[in-house]
């Protein structure tokens, strides 16, 4: 089997920006939601990093782990 292309890594790199920035979005919502008002993009991105990005992270790999296996 061939080595993935640099093509094929820039997908997968876009790929886990897209599912990154959907988990953001999801936390934008529920924390809008606890707060009654919008808490803006910038604000959720920060929390999220800070406090959820690690843990999504390991979890999204045992996943892609897993879907190969």
């Amino acid at each position: 089997m061939s080595a993935p292309s640099n093509n094929d890594r820039s997908i997968n790199y876009y790929e886990k920006f897209l599912a990154e920035r959907e988990e953001i979005l999801r936390h934008k919502w529920i924390e809008s939601q606890k707060a009654y008002e919008d808490i803006g993009f910038e604000r959720a991105l920060t929390d999220w990093v800070i406090n959820h990005r690690e843990e999504w992270r390991e979890s999204t790999k045992v996943e892609r782990a897993s879907k190969r296996a």
